[in-house]
């Protein structure tokens, strides 16, 4: 070995063979779906079934919400200009940050805290109370509550709820997500409902999920509305065009179910 020589706990590749986390991607292919082989990458293991199906959830309940998102518009605008599709997938992501995309970590860390608190002997709304306090005292945004077009209730929420209690993991965290809502509107007189931000950040600190790939985990199921916005512009619009975030409008198929 040399004195450069370093390791990966990851993968590695032979003449015959790509070994991922210590298994065969051949085995992988066809049997695991890609949601749990991501889990495994990030994780180092595969998810149990109901884990395996919250990841699955969570990164269709992230895919999309509409032309207007600054990622979006972001890549239709470097797609406009001439850039290729991946380079404006790349300045989509790009955008993303703590406003946009990549709220999820933050979110946790605050959920986190509260459940810390109430661990250690503070009721739960003396805990969101304090934590409120802090990161308001600090100037800190509360990532993972409010929106600006969702004003009463995330509709991705409903559903995210019902699969964590499905799995059994609606425990001390998703009930310190909430009482980090009931704290804001108590100490700003806002309402701010849970987000899409806090609630995936709680799902994921019920499972134990790596804080610092917890926004990643957004990022890669946003990727592909990036880049299906990107091509639209690419194939569908004329280059170097003006384009308005607010006026826009569907032309897709009508309302439809799964039957």
């Amino acid at each position: 070995m040399g004195e450069n020589h370093w390791t990966t706990k990851l993968s590695y590749t032979t003449e015959n063979g790509i070994q991922i986390r210590g298994y065969d991607l051949g085995l992988l292919i066809g049997t695991v779906p890609f949601p749990s082989v991501l889990y495994l990458l990030f994780t180092g293991e595969l998810p149990s079934p109901n884990i395996a199906k919250l990841i699955d959830a969570i990164m269709v309940a992230s895919i999309d919400h509409g032309p207007g998102a600054p990622s979006v518009l972001a890549a239709r605008t470097a797609a406009s200009g001439g850039a290729t599709l991946g380079a404006a997938a790349a300045a989509g992501l790009l955008t993303l940050g703590k406003f946009h995309g990549a709220a999820v970590q933050d979110a946790m860390e605050a959920i986190q805290g509260v459940a810390e608190l109430a661990r250690n002997g503070s009721g739960l709304d003396s805990a969101a109370d304090a934590v409120v306090a802090e990161w308001r005292g600090a100037g800190r945004r509360l990532s993972g509550f409010g929106h600006r077009q969702h004003k009463r209730q995330d509709p991705r929420l409903a559903r995210l709820f019902e699969l964590a209690r499905e799995a059994n993991v609606f425990g001390s965290y998703l009930a310190a997500a909430r009482a980090i809502e009931a704290a804001l509107k108590r100490n700003t007189g806002k309402e701010l409902p849970i987000n899409i931000d806090g609630a995936v950040a709680a799902i994921l600190c019920e499972i134990g999920f790596p804080v610092s790939l917890s926004n990643a985990l957004f990022m890669v199921a946003r990727l592909t509305s990036i880049l299906a916005h990107a091509n639209e512009e690419l194939t569908e619009m004329p280059p170097m065009r003006r384009i308005d975030p607010v006026d826009h409008s569907y032309t897709g198929p009508a309302a439809r179910d799964l039957s």
